[in-house]
């Protein structure tokens, strides 16, 4: 898209994304802003239509499934998508400095974090590392809370975990739920389908439509 209709409000950054979606699900990618001029364009400053908070799975390639080029996504992914301070900044970041209008987290289905502490919870052994350790407590207050209201399933508790990780975001960020209220922002949750390449959204704060 050119910088006279790249989307400018929370509903039209939504609606971009969701359109890029559907272009790469039937197979019929546009491929914008990918050639040799918009690289020396972005050289001088980036000017993102959203930000995206998403797991580091290698299969959410954001800007292959929402079919956008290079300067449009601001993009912040760690294993299960996981809130920390160094996410809360680069959010902010992107909100405030950049002045994106669209926080988008994406989860997806079958994903590694969230089988890791599902086996955590039921006793079965974990991978050594102390830092794959502090990613599965982090996570586990979802996966125990689903399961005392009778989730079991995989999927439904990724999308439990997308809610859970919006809810603390909007919690612990001042700045994020303060241009919410004014309407400036919007933060939606959704599930990522690997097979099928389709979004899924599970939750909204903020003006989407």
């Amino acid at each position: 898209m050119s910088n006279s209709n790249r989307p400018q409000t929370p509903a039209e950054s939504w609606a971009a994304l969701l359109e890029g979606n559907q272009r790469f699900v039937t197979d019929q990618p546009a491929h914008v802003r990918q050639d040799f001029g918009i690289r020396t364009e972005l050289a001088k400053e980036q000017k993102p239509f959203a930000a995206l908070f998403g797991c580091a799975d290698s299969r959410l390639s954001a800007e292959i499934i929402f079919d956008v080029g290079l300067g449009d996504l601001f993009v912040v992914r760690n294993a299960g998508q996981v809130i920390a301070e160094t996410i809360l900044g680069s959010l902010e970041y992107a909100v405030e400095v950049l002045g994106v209008p669209l926080i988008l987290v994406l989860g997806h289905d079958e994903c590694g974090a969230i089988r890791a502490t599902m086996n955590s919870t039921e006793g079965h052994p974990m991978p050594q590392g102390e830092f794959i350790h502090n990613l599965v407590e982090r996570i586990a207050p979802t996966v125990l809370a689903a399961k005392a209201n009778g989730m079991h399933e995989i999927d439904e508790i990724s999308d439990l975990h997308v809610r859970d990780t919006i809810n603390e975001l909007i919690a612990r960020s001042t700045l994020i739920a303060e241009r919410i209220e004014s309407g400036k922002l919007a933060v939606v949750g959704a599930n990522y389908k690997l097979a099928l390449g389709e979004i899924h959204e599970i939750v909204a704060f903020g003006k989407t439509e």
